[in-house]
């Protein structure tokens, strides 16, 4: 058992160092700021996968936005494939040094987040329902922003350290 772990201790750290920070995108443009992009009208189209990548629903988002101060305020209308419908309401302040944090009902504690050249990268943990049960999942989730309209979202979302499945969004934002 030992020796299982000795071997795998290595590989262990160098797949964890293949994560990407935050700082590779900073010469990046455009330059993503969260509050100028979704102030106002943005829609978004996505998908949730389990782990093998197997699509397990669709869903569009109405989003509103609303700046005041250093707050920005966004009420998310989700409707799904399905039929189900929900809603989030964030309300996420800039700390500076593109630096933020944010809240939502469903959000256990705070949201953190960072932002350089066209990325954004917010860390938070949201309770899931699924298959009849509520589970606690950690959300690593990425924003690239591509035109002055389109931005790309991914999505790992993980419980125990292990990705359980992913979310990619395309959000359209509706010229003001």
């Amino acid at each position: 058992m030992k020796r299982l772990l000795a071997l795998s201790l290595p590989l262990m750290m160098q797949l964890t160092g293949c994560s990407a920070d935050i700082a590779d995108y900073r010469q990046q443009q455009p330059r993503l700021d969260i509050f100028q992009y979704f102030q106002g009208e943005t829609q978004a189209w996505g998908m949730v996968q389990d782990r093998s990548g197997k699509q397990l629903r669709r869903f569009h988002v109405a989003i509103n936005g609303d700046v005041v101060g250093n707050t920005l305020t966004l009420n998310e209308r989700f409707v799904y494939d399905d039929g189900e419908k929900q809603q989030r309401v964030w309300h996420i302040r800039r700390l500076g040094d593109d630096r933020y944090e944010g809240t939502a009902g469903d959000i256990e504690g705070v949201a953190k987040g960072q932002a350089a050249g066209n990325a954004f990268n917010w860390h938070y943990s949201m309770n899931v329902k699924a298959n009849g049960k509520t589970w606690l999942l950690h959300f690593d989730d990425w924003m690239y922003l591509q035109d002055g309209n389109h931005l790309f979202n991914k999505t790992e979302m993980k419980k125990f350290g292990f990705t359980v499945g992913t979310v990619t969004l395309f959000f359209s934002r509706k010229a003001p």
